[in-house]
């Protein structure tokens, strides 16, 4: 009777309790976001007499931090660069975000997929992780949902772009992202406005992901949407705030250099700019 009444008491606290407070670099599992088809799709498929294939989620993992105390915390959703996580986007990021009060959610996007790079070509299903990771933060008690931010390094932050453009996948989401951090990102020239206050950092010497295309981004812009805001390092070069670089490497034709002067000036600008999209 006692080992029944302890199951069952135990039982009743994971009913009451599903989400117990996570610990600092905590290993979790969720699902990618899915989309449902429009209602134009449905209506043909209704008068067409088929079925509409259903989308299916992706079992993706993550490294979830937080600070000390119960919150509820705002949050960023952080996704790496093409060459996957590194010690930047695992390490040096949620110890940065946690010590100024925020929750972190790196997302791994390769691991389930059994992929090692996507350096040569650009996976779209990215967007999706995102906002999978989104929804799995909601349902923590010691994270704010209303109060997330997006962050992404190199195709981390064209999948951050993608996930936050307007007339996207966002307008098909049922939680949306407060504010969108994209470092060192390939922009899309012709792109127009964006659906949140959005922040791009790039280093003037980048080869990869040059700051011109963004520039040209920002030269599209309605002026009726949210804030883009471009900050340009004169003399970095990709991977910029990474310093596990501090000696110039060379990754597929492109050089990658830490520069500490335009890390700590990005730094304070990120802190600046979350403070005031994700502070109420």
């Amino acid at each position: 009777m006692q080992i029944t009444r302890l199951a069952f008491g135990l039982l009743l606290i994971a009913i009451v309790q599903p989400n117990p407070a996570a610990h600092a670099d905590e290993l979790v599992r969720f699902d990618s976001a899915v989309t449902k088809p429009s209602p134009f799709l449905e209506r043909k498929a209704r008068e067409q007499g088929v079925t509409l294939p259903q989308a299916q989620a992706t079992h993706l993992l993550g490294y979830l931090s937080r600070p000390e105390g119960d919150g509820p915390f705002p949050a960023v959703v952080v996704m790496h660069g093409c060459g996957g996580i590194r010690p930047n986007t695992k390490t040096y990021w949620p110890q940065r975000l946690t010590s100024w009060g925020y929750v972190v959610l790196v997302v791994d996007s390769f691991t389930t997929r059994n992929i090692d790079n996507t350096c040569e070509r650009y996976l779209p299903d990215r967007v999706f992780d995102a906002y999978g990771a989104l929804d799995f933060l909601s349902t923590y008690t010691f994270v704010d949902a209303r109060r997330v931010g997006l962050m992404g390094f190199s195709a981390g932050g064209i999948a951050t772009l993608e996930a936050t453009k307007a007339e996207g996948n966002e307008q098909f989401m049922d939680r949306k992202f407060k504010a969108a951090v994209a470092y060192y990102p390939v922009c899309a020239p012709h792109e127009g406005d964006a659906t949140v206050p959005t922040l791009i950092l790039n280093g003037e010497l980048d080869d990869w992901s040059p700051a011109e295309r963004c520039r040209q981004r920002l030269s599209h812009l309605s002026g009726k949407g949210p804030p883009i805001e471009l900050n340009v390092y004169p003399g970095a070069y990709h991977d910029f705030d990474s310093p596990y670089v501090t000696v110039a490497t060379t990754a597929f034709g492109h050089r990658e250099e830490y520069n500490a002067t335009a890390a700590e000036q990005s730094f304070s600008s990120v802190r600046a700019f979350l403070d005031k999209y994700l502070s109420k």
